[in-house]
């Protein structure tokens, strides 16, 4: 593989996975916020 195609597949891997995480990450901040405004 050409040095240009193995970068692109890195950024493509990290905007992915980075996406995916921010997505979990966003879905557990907001179910804690849920329960947070139950509780009061």
């Amino acid at each position: 593989m050409s040095g240009s195609a193995i970068i692109m597949m890195i950024i493509g891997i990290v905007l992915i996975w980075g996406g995916m995480v921010l997505s979990i990450a966003n879905a557990v901040r907001v179910s804690k916020q849920k329960k947070a405004s139950n509780e009061s």
